[in-house]
């Protein structure tokens, strides 16, 4: 097999690849749309399965378009600024079925909703690498690197996180940035044109105090700082340690190490469309944070109880709660543990796992607790389609199948909570079976 392939692409892939086939292998070759013909370099093999660099788009696909973003195809950070928008939406959902039907077996032939808003300008939360060579700069890493590209400007980033970017650039390239910084977050609240800073060092170059002094003079919307030195586990801590976000009439304390949605356009959308028509006595919210979904919660049920193993978070949730004058019941412990020692009913569960998903053993006896209703979000539909399977019983998975389907999807939503990436949010909504 040659280095250079020339390929026609049949589809895209969950991971933002295209796929081909040449000389009796699978190929795969990032930002390509189905029907092109292309020219790639492979880059790695194994068995029957080659990766390649896309070297050349020698018959172009109706649904390309220009890039918004200079640093597309370098920075690595956005998979699909080559397609519109609402093509990525038409594709996201064809690779949602596919990969539901591969690995979960999971035949849905309903409608999947589509929820968008602006594809750019969206995400309230970003993460930056910093370059400590000289020039310093402020980036993302390359594709599959450890190497840091610096950027002038990410369409992506919220006007608040973009103005924030640009400022600490303006001190990295003057080389006023703090030295041994390795990492920069950025979190920006929904109404106050506040932000938090969480910034990683491999050690302190000067005192705390002192660096705080210089990041609060470079930006003046700097609300809160967290100060991490890898190498001694420290952290400091200056501003009062967490922003407010709302949302469905709630107001969300969120801390440096908690979780919030990034969209700033959908997250109205996305509460609304979990909670909506959601009521009876007991409900049960996994992977809870801060409480997005359990506030809410509380004005229909009246019993909720929270289960999260994040302590920063469960603690904000207690804040929110209080605050709103609510009840909630807290279980500050991994889902999984939880689980296998509850035996109670909910009517009504809401889950919002992370990429790795709930996991077969625990969907199985998330299953046997025969809760009415079961509302499901996902980031990754790879470990949905295997929780499904088990949920549904649409594929055996091990000692976790369950002996019969408990449950059936009812609706399925495709939430695009990031656009110009391939990363696909999926509620689905099952109810149990008689």
């Amino acid at each position: 097999m040659s280095d250079e392939l020339r390929i026609s692409i049949e589809k895209l892939v969950y991971g933002g690849d295209g796929l081909a086939h040449a000389d009796g292998n699978t190929v795969f070759v990032p930002y390509v749309l189905p029907g092109e013909e292309v020219r790639a370099a492979t880059k790695s093999k194994r068995k029957k399965l080659v990766w390649a660099k896309l070297l050349e788009v020698t018959s172009a696909s109706a649904q390309r378009e220009g890039a918004r973003c200079p640093h597309f195809q370098t920075c690595g950070g956005c998979h699909y600024q080559h397609i519109s928008a609402a093509e990525q939406l038409r594709l996201k959902k064809e690779i949602l079925r596919e990969t539901l039907s591969r690995l979960g077996g999971i035949q849905w032939s309903g409608a999947i909703q589509e929820h968008s808003a602006e594809p750019y300008g969206y995400r309230n939360r970003a993460q930056w690498a910093v370059r400590d060579a000289n020039p310093r700069a402020i980036g993302y890493f390359l594709p599959e690197s450890s190497v840091i590209v610096p950027i002038d400007e990410c369409p992506v980033l919220s006007p608040l996180l973009a103005k924030t970017f640009g400022q600490l650039q303006e001190l990295a390239r003057s080389n006023r940035l703090p030295e041994r910084a390795l990492e920069i977050e950025a979190f920006a609240d929904s109404a106050d044109g506040k932000i938090s800073l969480n910034v990683a060092f491999e050690r302190f170059p000067k005192p705390a105090k002192e660096l705080a002094a210089a990041f609060r003079e470079a930006l003046p919307q700097l609300e809160s700082l967290l100060l991490a030195e890898e190498s001694k586990d420290r952290f400091e801590l200056t501003g009062p340690g967490f922003l407010f976000q709302e949302a469905g009439g709630f107001r969300y304390r969120v801390s440096h190490l908690s979780f919030f949605q990034v969209n700033r356009f959908l997250v109205e959308d996305l509460l609304q469309t979990v909670v909506a028509g959601a009521k009876g006595e007991n409900a049960l919210d996994l992977y809870a944070g801060v409480g997005f979904f359990t506030l809410p919660l509380t004005r229909t049920f009246k019993r909720v109880v929270s289960v999260d193993a994040n302590l920063a978070a469960t603690r904000d949730l207690q804040v929110n709660a209080e605050s709103a004058g609510v009840t909630v019941i807290f279980h500050g412990e991994h889902v999984e543990e939880f689980l296998r020692k509850t035996n109670e009913r909910p009517d009504f569960v809401v889950l919002d796992p992370p990429r790795s998903g709930l996991g077969a053993e625990a969907a199985a006896k998330l299953a046997e607790l025969g809760a009415a209703e079961i509302v499901y979000l996902s980031c990754d539909p790879s470990t949905l389609a295997r929780d499904l399977a088990v949920m549904t019983g649409s594929k055996r998975s091990g000692d976790a199948a369950i002996a019969s389907p408990h449950y059936e999807i009812v609706d399925m939503h495709l939430f695009d909570l990031f656009p110009q990436t391939y990363h696909i949010e999926t509620l689905v909504r099952l109810r149990r079976t008689p």
